[in-house]
C-alpha cells in the first residue's frame, strides 16, 4: 500500500507531485529543493544550498518514520560541477552530524534546475524489517 508523504517542515510541492511515498519497506522522496519551509525563501550560495535541501530531505523521510540512518541512496542535481568539493563538504558534514553512514549516491550536472535553485537532492530509504 503506497502512503503520500507531507511535512510542513519541507517545502510543499511546486507542481503535480507529492513530497514522498511510503511504499511500506521503502520511502521514495521527490527532489528536494533549497526552499527554506517557513520562509520560502532560498539562500544565496551553494553551501547553504545544499544544507536546505539536505534538511528538506530529512524531513520528509522522517515524516514516514525513518531516519537519516535509513537512505540508501541519494541523488544530487547540481547546476555546476565546479560546486562538486563544496556539496561534499557539506554533505559529509550532514551525515556525520546525524550519525549515518553515507549512503549510494550519484551527482549530476543539469542545465537549469525548478525556481534557477543550485542545487536539488532526491533520496531513498528503507524500512528495515
Amino acid at each position: 500500500m503506497t502512503q503520500v508523504l507531507h511535512t510542513d517542515k519541507a517545502p510543499a510541492a511546486i507542481g503535480p507531485y507529492v513530497q514522498g511515498v511510503d511504499l511500506g519497506n521503502m520511502v521514495l522522496t521527490s527532489g528536494q529543493i533549497p526552499v527554506n519551509p517557513v520562509t520560502g525563501e532560498v539562500p544565496e550560495d551553494i553551501a547553504a544550498q545544499a544544507r536546505q535541501s539536505l534538511e528538506n530531505v530529512k524531513a520528509v523521510v522522517e515524516s514516514s518514520g525513518l531516519k537519516v540512518a535509513d537512505i540508501v541512496k541519494m541523488t544530487v542535481f547540481v547546476k555546476d560541477l565546479n560546486d562538486f568539493g563544496t556539496v561534499n563538504e557539506v554533505y559529509g558534514s550532514f551525515f556525520d552530524e546525524n550519525h549515518a553512514s553515507y549512503p549510494a549516491r550519484s551527482c549530476v550536472e543539469v542545465a537549469r534546475l525548478p525556481k534557477d535553485v543550485k542545487i536539488e537532492i532526491e533520496a531513498i530509504a528503507v524500512r528495515k524489517a
